[in-house]
């Protein structure tokens, strides 16, 4: 079975998702829909024979056309998605899932009641780093999660429909939760804007949790320098996944803290440090996105459960919602 793909959008992300569908086993790229002339005719020069459109509606309509990949800004999503659902076809949608909460329900239920598969990209967690962080806290590897320290800034690219929140921090918070297995209770967000008229550019969201483990996010259009680097803290080990390491991206390293009580101060606990080696863990060399777009056809083929569900997606604009919430609210906690 060949399942024949459309997409939808062909700006900043849709070519990386049309080169990979054109290049995924058991996929067949079939149409690609942009409202930009100059996109379309880029799209028939690179893919002879691949249908360009400017209506995504004869996408949905077409019949030799299996399952659509929506590469649109966020508030498009929504009306997108469920256009796509409800003309029979399986839909991935790029992150964030939607605008709000209500929308992303609505998808899950859509998608549920007519037996479509609906995934959201979320790429990372599709990454050789991130699988790695998640099998070493299934394996009880890094020990008892204590904290998520994350620092994801760079020079622009400002965006004029959503805030830094929503366009950075989102692969934050797909990582979270994908890898952390406790629960997200509440939310508190610090934000600003230097450019009038225009969304925040800045931010600092910390996510607490039903457990002694707490997450904290700095988001950043206005920072010097480029930098994707982030903690995941335990108790017996530590993890540092730097992005833009060109080899070595996932480091571990076996340091920590051991705490005992003191007889001679029964209510105060001493503190021992401890330290070992570090060492950086092969990790898959295949590209996320092309495991990702696997993962989807086999997942239209009923051969397994997307890892990056509508759940999920429905999770993350939870927490993106709480956080603009709590920043409209100077940094007060809102709950999940």
């Amino acid at each position: 079975m060949t399942v024949k793909i459309g997409v939808v959008g062909y700006g900043y992300w849709g070519p990386n998702i049309v080169r990979n569908f054109a290049e995924t086993p058991g996929a067949q790229l079939v149409a690609v829909s942009d409202l930009r002339d100059d996109k379309r005719a880029l799209v028939e020069r690179r893919y002879p024979g691949i249908r360009a459109t400017r209506d995504a509606r004869e996408i949905f309509a077409a019949t030799d056309i299996d399952a659509v990949a929506i590469a649109t800004p966020v508030g498009s999503h929504y009306e997108l998605a469920l256009a796509a659902l409800r003309a029979g076809k399986h839909v991935l949608v790029e992150k964030p899932m939607t605008a709000d909460a209500a929308q992303a329900r609505h998808l899950i239920e859509e998608a549920e009641k007519r037996g479509l598969t609906l995934m959201v990209d979320h790429t990372f967690c599709y990454t050789g780093a991130v699988r790695k962080m998640k099998e070493m806290v299934e394996t009880g590897e890094l020990g008892d999660l204590y904290y998520y320290d994350s620092l994801r800034v760079n020079l622009g690219l400002f965006q004029h429909d959503v805030n830094v929140i929503w366009d950075l921090a989102v692969h934050d918070l797909s990582i979270l939760e994908f890898v952390v297995p406790h629960k997200p209770l509440a939310v508190s967000a610090v934000g600003m804007s230097h450019v009038p008229g225009t969304p925040e550019n800045l931010a600092y969201i910390t996510v607490f949790y039903d457990s002694p483990f707490i997450a904290h996010v700095n988001v950043n259009w206005l920072a010097p320098v480029k930098v994707r680097k982030t903690l995941l803290g335990g108790s017996r080990k530590m993890a540092v996944y730097d992005d833009l390491e060109p080899s070595e991206k996932l480091k571990v390293y076996d340091k920590g803290i051991t705490t005992t009580p003191s007889p001679e101060q029964i209510y105060q606990m001493l503190v021992g440090y401890r330290s070992g080696d570090m060492w950086a863990p092969q990790l898959a060399g295949t590209e996320a996105l092309s495991l990702e777009t696997r993962h989807f056809i086999d997942c239209i083929k009923g051969k397994t459960q997307p890892v990056t569900d509508g759940a999920m997606g429905l999770g993350v604009v939870e927490i993106l919602a709480a956080a603009s919430q709590s920043m409209a609210l100077r940094g007060q906690p809102v709950d999940l």
